[in-house]
């Protein structure tokens, strides 16, 4: 199945297919997106549940080889489906855009210099008027942060950073990225798209401040160990009422903990939000996606489903706000697959809504575990938040 929209010059579109064979569902899911002239980049969101290399087979063999980015997901987005178990393939091309691609193995060991390394691809790329770098990465590496610093390092505040992080389908043991006709695990991947006509960035969460700060007195990694200079855990338990068996019981507590993030103050007016991923029951920490600084102020958060919607009006609205008068060739969504858990079967009211918003332009994206949006500063590492990307 398809959905795709042409101009003159640029053009964008998105194929979906949830046949169960790799190769057929990637040959499909690319035939339907390839519906312009001159290809430029395939972007690839899919379930790691495939044989990835018999997937990207089936891609490339209608491609030509066309430069491909992609990454194994926590759930696929696309007007034709969503969830688990199927691919999505978009496809840009025509004469107002141009790309360039790279790939950065072994990230966990050098986080910073891995997103560096694949932001480079951008860095003599500035023959357009409008720029934007696609990342997509494996936040079971390390702290993200430092792979946007990485890329921040090399590209300055000219160019803005958008994309997330791989899934395993909710797992949580292993992530695919994918580069051309390569499967890599433990990288980054990044395309430079650069286009005569602007491209629309929107980012929301949705969640809501609860009460006054809290200081970081204690944290390592991706861990908080005292809040207010008390055991985490217990400060956070109290001052959210949590129901008595979240307590003792850690599905009970990560049942809890998905509508309720800490939020991060920053130097800029943006405001970090972070998953609470787990709780030691002995050691009284928190267990979180990313890294908390020590010394900072932290609020807790809450939402719930009516409050995720909103931001998902509010982020698409602000992404097709950017391109101005411009038709809208595609919309693409990084969603936290936390805001997927949230909203449970109400994920179909969320793609609804993003397709609402981009009216007949095709829609593509995925759940990640961790989303990418650096507009201003330095920071750009996100949960529990959808960033869209509108291309116009």
């Amino acid at each position: 199945m398809n959905d795709s929209t042409a101009f003159s010059r640029r053009w964008l579109g998105v194929g979906y297919s949830s046949d169960s064979d790799a190769r057929a569902a990637g040959a499909a899911a690319a035939d339907s997106a390839l519906r312009g002239a001159d290809p430029k980049l395939l972007i690839v969101f899919c379930s790691d549940a495939y044989d990835l290399e018999a997937l990207l087979e089936g891609i490339n063999g209608r491609s030509g080889g066309t430069p491909l980015i992609g990454c194994s997901t926590a759930g696929q987005i696309a007007r034709e489906g969503h969830g688990d178990a199927s691919v999505v393939v978009t496809a840009l091309g025509g004469e107002g855009f141009s790309v360039q691609t790279a790939s950065a193995a072994d990230a966990s060991e050098r986080l910073r210099e891995a997103g560096a390394e694949a932001a480079a691809c951008a860095a003599d790329d500035a023959d357009r008027p409008h720029r934007v770098l696609v990342m997509l990465s494996d936040a079971l590496g390390g702290d993200q942060q430092e792979v946007i610093r990485g890329a921040y390092g090399v590209l300055g505040a000219g160019v803005p950073l958008v994309g997330g992080c791989a899934g395993d389908e909710f797992k949580m043991q292993r992530t695919f990225q994918l580069h051309n006709d390569r499967v890599h695990e433990n990288s980054v991947v990044a395309a430079s798209l650069a286009s005569d006509s602007p491209l629309g960035i929107g980012v929301r969460h949705g969640w809501e401040k609860l009460g006054e700060p809290v200081l970081v007195t204690s944290s390592g990694g991706n861990r908080v160990y005292t809040l207010d200079d008390r055991p985490a855990l217990d400060v956070y338990l109290e001052r959210l009422g949590a129901p008595a068996e979240a307590h003792t019981d850690p599905e009970a507590f990560n049942a809890f903990a998905i509508t309720h993030p800490l939020g991060l103050s920053r130097r800029s007016s943006e405001e970090g939000v972070r998953l609470v991923a787990g709780a030691d029951f002995e050691e009284r920490s928190l267990s979180m996606i990313a890294e908390v600084p020590q010394g900072g102020l932290a609020w807790f958060m809450q939402g719930d489903d009516q409050t995720v919607l909103k931001a998902t009006d509010d982020a698409c609205a602000a992404a097709i706000e950017a391109i101005g008068d411009n038709p809208l060739a595609g919309v693409i969504a990084f969603d936290c697959a936390a805001r997927r858990g949230v909203l449970g079967e109400g994920i179909a009211d969320e793609i609804e809504r993003v397709a609402s918003h981009a009216g007949d332009a095709p829609v593509a994206g995925f759940y990640s575990y961790g989303e990418i949006a650096r507009v201003s500063g330095v920071n750009g590492f996100h949960n529990q938040t959808l960033v869209v990307l509108a291309v116009s």
